[in-house]
C-alpha cells in the first residue's frame, strides 16, 4: 500500500485521493450462529431421510438392504462434510480490517493480524489527504477473507437490488 502523486495504491488498485468518502478500521467476525443453525438444519434433514428411508426397507433379513446402506453412506458423508464446513467457521479467528470507501461503490479491504499497524495506516491516508505532499509506502501483509462466512453492518446504497438499509 503507498500514497504517492494524490494516489493511493491498494495492490494493483489505484483510488485518487480526492474520492475517498471513508477510511477506518473494523473487526470483522465469523458468523458462528449461522454455521451452527445450517449444521443444526443438515442434521434434522438427514435424521428425517435416515427414519423415512429406515421404514421404507423390507424388514426381512434376508432381503439386501443395499439401498438403506447406500442412503446411509450418503447421509454419513454429507454430515461429516456440513461438520467440518461448520467447524472452519466456528474455529474461524476474527480480523480487524482496513476498509476504504470512495465516493462510489469501489471499496478496498486491507487486512493484517496488528490493529495498531492499521490505525497508523488510517491516520497516514487522512493525513495525505489533508497534505498534498504526503507520500508513504507500507507493506502489509495479505489475508483472503471468505466474507461468506463473516457478518458485519448491510449498508443500503443508491440504485441496485435488496437494500437493507443499516442493520446489524
Amino acid at each position: 500500500m503507498s500514497v504517492s502523486k494524490r494516489l493511493l495504491w491498494v495492490d494493483g488498485a489505484c483510488y485518487p485521493l480526492r474520492n475517498l468518502a471513508r477510511v477506518h478500521t473494523y473487526i470483522v467476525r465469523p458468523n458462528r450462529r449461522a454455521a451452527l443453525m445450517k449444521f443444526l438444519a443438515w442434521l434434522a434433514v438427514s435424521l428425517l431421510v435416515l427414519g423415512v428411508a429406515s421404514g421404507l426397507t423390507d424388514p426381512d433379513p434376508y432381503s439386501g438392504n443395499d439401498g438403506l446402506d447406500m442412503i446411509r453412506f450418503i447421509v454419513l458423508a454429507l454430515l461429516v462434510y456440513a461438520l467440518v464446513d461448520m467447524l472452519i467457521v466456528v474455529c474461524g479467528a476474527s480480523h480487524t480490517v482496513l476498509a476504504i470507501a470512495t465516493t462510489g461503490n469501489p471499496i478496498a479491504l486491507v487486512t493484517s493480524r496488528e490493529e495498531a499497524v492499521l490505525r497508523d495506516l488510517v491516520r497516514r491516508i487522512s493525513d495525505a489527504i489533508e497534505n498534498p505532499e504526503a507520500e508513504f509506502r507500507v507493506q502489509v501483509e495479505r489475508l483472503t477473507l471468505n466474507m461468506r462466512n463473516y457478518t458485519g453492518d448491510t449498508v443500503n446504497m443508491i440504485g441496485g437490488n435488496n437494500n437493507t438499509g443499516v442493520s446489524r
